[in-house]
């Protein structure tokens, strides 16, 4: 038990690092098509820009809300944060490397800058990928915890909220 969340400790150590540096390499590259060229940053450069955002957002509710909030942890939610994640990065990363590569001429600083940020939303893409693994191996072992159905009249009671029986279906004649 502790060194799976010592092995999970340090993933979430590496996407935030990779989130940093995938949001400063993108935010530098849409910096330079917004001020030096006449068209928009690609629209591709700026998901990744997002992405690297809900990353930190998404860290931080992971590690910080187990343990500071846990009624307002999940695991469905962490499983479905950890997915999303992953899905993506992957659609940031194989996006921009089709753009990257359709482009006439690419050197520079900028496009060294594009080319690191695709290799570093690769990297998150597999972390992601591994701690959403980690994470389905724990739920499935856990299991998810059980859902009350609320009952609205007396303790035990089938009757609606209205303390009326409940709907029973017609003979079809």
């Amino acid at each position: 038990m502790a060194s799976s969340s010592i092995i999970i400790l340090g993933i979430r150590a590496a996407q935030l690092l990779f989130a940093f540096i995938v949001m400063g390499l993108t935010a530098y590259v849409a910096h330079w098509y917004n001020v030096d060229t006449l068209t928009t940053s690609p629209s591709q450069v700026n998901w990744l820009l997002v992405v690297s955002v809900i990353t930190i957002v998404s860290v931080l509710y992971l590690e910080l809300t187990p343990r500071f909030a846990p009624k307002l942890s999940h695991p469905l939610v962490a499983m479905s944060l950890e997915v999303l994640n992953a899905l993506f990065y992957f659609a940031g990363f194989i996006a921009l490397s089709v753009f990257m590569s359709r482009l006439l001429f690419c050197r520079g600083s900028v496009c060294g800058a594009a080319r690191a940020a695709i290799a570093f939303g690769a990297f998150e893409f597999l972390l992601w990928t591994g701690s959403a693994i980690l994470m389905g191996k724990e739920v499935a072992k856990a299991g998810l915890p059980s859902f009350k159905r609320p009952t609205f009249g007396r303790k035990g009671s089938n009757k609606g909220p209205l303390n009326e029986p409940p709907m029973k279906e017609t003979s079809a004649a």
